[in-house]
């Protein structure tokens, strides 16, 4: 018998072994087929009358702040744009600004904002250029504010980021949320974040023309699959695990610009590194607070400092490690001057009944395994659960507010409360999903979680991450094992709506799947979702005790627990009403401090648990 040719063999040996033939012609031509499609980042050439692609903005403490995003100008073009509000049916020039290249973006500021009233806006350029919005009225008076959260905007077709985004601008609408939240990854793109960015303009320019948004930019934005930002550090090594940028300064500034020039001031403004500036703030808003955080500005990078426990500096793939052996010492996270921040953010109650913290992701390991089903990773330092002790100083900090903590960048929703020296002593935290999901992957514990509620999933519960940082879960959006068919939802892919009740002061996160109907009825959220806490489980340690009630003859005062013994302050917050119950270690001694709208006076001394109800007038 003839020998058949190897190339004829090597064929017959795929197609028995179940895998498809690509063989010879053939191959070029499924090659060509299956080759994936990339998003289309080309730069439209509009007309003159569409040069103005969107615009962003925030109001806070009376300070609109406004970023109007346009199209490349001619060099003939005039490089003024203007803001105009409309009052009694005509428009009138409130501020103009010069754009700033590169980027194409023209900065607004205006003090003495009235926020008592919507106003009609509109951003100009020339004669024929206008694009309008709303500036919102600040809803004191609201008693639920609605927050819709989004994260990991991929646009890639493989990603399912091609699919229209219309489902997500129709939810919005109608739960008529009153913040935008893009916690990061708005752009995928690491070479042309100007046109991507015009692309999520296109995208999401309707709902965020209306309504105050935060973006913060995360790694991807920036240019570079992971950040450890190192103050401006220029970075060396591929995957930048040395700290620092990979890009130049020029282009993170460019980033930076475009997605933050709409937030409030930043309340530190000094440079750090290559000129690149900070945008780490607070938004008051509804008399909801929001610390918004820098997360990997201030990072340290792994590399060359720890240990290396597989093939990237940044993974651990030994089970066997000593957690202790990365916290390394002088490693980051937040970095003094956030946590400096957060200090005197946590103290300040002003127009305030509840504190929320922003930041790119949460504040621990939140997945075991990465990439594919069979991925599982022991440890990773590009999450904030590493390095250990500037994670445990960050959830210090915010649990003296009571914090709420909103954020993503992990492509996988979970429900955490955090423990520091026992587990659920600190702040809850939401991670929502990703709007198209890049890359997979899965809280999925070794071991059962230990005092999960009762039919709750076996990866719930008290675990230990990989770095032995407390934590609780109480739900995960994990995708299926093998992603199928619809692009979005067998990859877990959705967004994010959380409730925050003034009143009640409850908490309502809800997890949502792409092209659902939130307002329908039958429609489903992801499993462990919704779930709703109290404002005051941020802060309520299990082994903590409780003071004696206080009542007040003013309705919600701010109420302040310090440490008799060493003057250090564990927690300021409003309380809910005319009584309030302080919770406070076993054992110890403090001082209360009670005030309408700040702890000016003493109203207990040398209290502890177990203490005797008091009456207290603050009039």
């Amino acid at each position: 018998m003839k020998l058949l040719p190897r190339l004829t063999l090597l064929c017959l040996a795929l197609l028995f072994a179940g895998i498809p033939m690509t063989c010879g012609t053939a191959t070029a031509q499924t090659k060509n087929t299956q080759k994936k499609k990339r998003a289309d980042l080309s730069i439209p050439k509009v007309e003159k009358k569409d040069v103005i692609c969107f615009a962003l903005y925030t109001v806070s403490d009376n300070i609109l702040k406004l970023n109007a995003q346009l199209y490349p100008l001619a060099d003939s073009d005039s490089k003024t744009v203007r803001l105009e509000i409309e009052k009694n049916g005509k428009w009138t020039k409130v501020a103009q600004s010069t754009v700033i290249e590169p980027g194409w973006t023209a900065p607004f500021r205006i003090a003495n904002w009235d926020d008592t009233q919507d106003a009609r806006y509109r951003v100009a350029h020339g004669t024929e250029a206008f694009y309008e919005g709303t500036i919102r009225r600040n809803p004191i008076d609201k008693d639920e504010i609605v927050v819709a959260a989004f994260t990991g905007n991929s646009i890639q077709p493989g990603h399912g980021g091609d699919i229209s985004r219309q489902d997500l601008i129709d939810n919005v609408n109608k739960v008529d949320a009153d913040v935008l939240f893009f916690s990061g990854d708005q752009v995928y793109d690491h070479n042309r974040h100007y046109a991507a960015w015009l692309k999520f303009g296109r995208d999401f320019g309707d709902i965020i023309k209306d309504r105050p948004t935060i973006c913060l930019p995360d790694d991807h934005d920036v240019g570079q699959p992971n950040l450890w930002g190192e103050s401006g550090k220029i970075s060396t090594l591929s995957g930048a695990a040395d700290g620092g940028y990979a890009k130049p300064g020029v282009y993170v500034k460019e980033v930076e610009r475009a997605q933050t020039s709409n937030l409030p001031d930043p309340v530190d403004p000094h440079k750090i590194g290559q000129g690149i500036g900070v945008y780490f703030t607070n938004l008051n808003w509804g008399n909801i607070d929001f610390a918004i955080l820098e997360d990997r500005k201030f990072k340290t990078g792994p590399a060359g400092r720890v240990p290396k426990q597989g093939p990237r500096p940044d993974h651990i793939r030994n089970p066997d490690y000593d957690p202790a052996s990365v916290d390394v010492k002088g490693a980051v996270l937040l970095g003094d001057r956030q946590l400096k921040f957060i200090d005197q953010w946590a103290k300040d109650w002003t127009e305030a009944d509840m504190k929320v913290a922003l930041s790119a992701t949460i504040f621990c390991g939140g997945a075991h395994v990465h990439g594919t089903a069979n991925g599982r990773l022991h440890a990773d330092m590009d999450s904030n659960g590493w390095p250990q002790t500037g994670r445990n100083l960050a959830l210090e900090g915010l649990r003296k507010a009571y914090a709420f903590h909103l954020a993503g960048d992990q492509h996988l929703a979970t429900i955490f409360h955090h423990g520091v020296d026992e587990y659920r002593d600190s702040i809850w935290s939401f991670c929502v999903p990703s709007i198209a999901n890049l890359y997979l992957r899965w809280w999925l514990p070794l071991e059962p979680g230990a005092n999960r509620e009762a039919g709750a999933p076996e990866y719930t519960g008290d675990q230990l991450d990989g770095f032995a940082n407390k934590v609780t879960n109480y739900a995960a959006a994990n995708p299926e094992p093998v992603p199928n068919g619809n692009l979005l939802n067998t990859r877990a892919a959705g967004f994010g709506i959380v409730r925050f009740n003034t009143k009640t002061r409850e908490i309502e996160m809800e997890c949502w799947p792409r092209n659902v109907d939130v307002t329908d009825p039958a429609a489903k959220q992801y499993p462990g979702w919704p779930r709703t806490i109290s404002q005051f489980d941020n802060y309520n340690p299990p082994s903590w005790g409780k003071l004696g009630q206080l009542t007040f003859d003013v309705e919600n005062p701010v109420v302040q627990l310090i440490d008799a013994d060493t003057n250090e302050v564990l927690y300021t917050v409003r309380a809910k009403g005319k009584t309030f119950t302080p919770g406070a270690p076993e054992g110890k001694t403090f001082v209360v401090k009670a005030g309408k709208n700040s702890p000016t006076t003493v109203i207990a001394s040398d209290t502890k648990v177990g203490s005797e109800p008091a009456t207290v007038s603050l009039n």
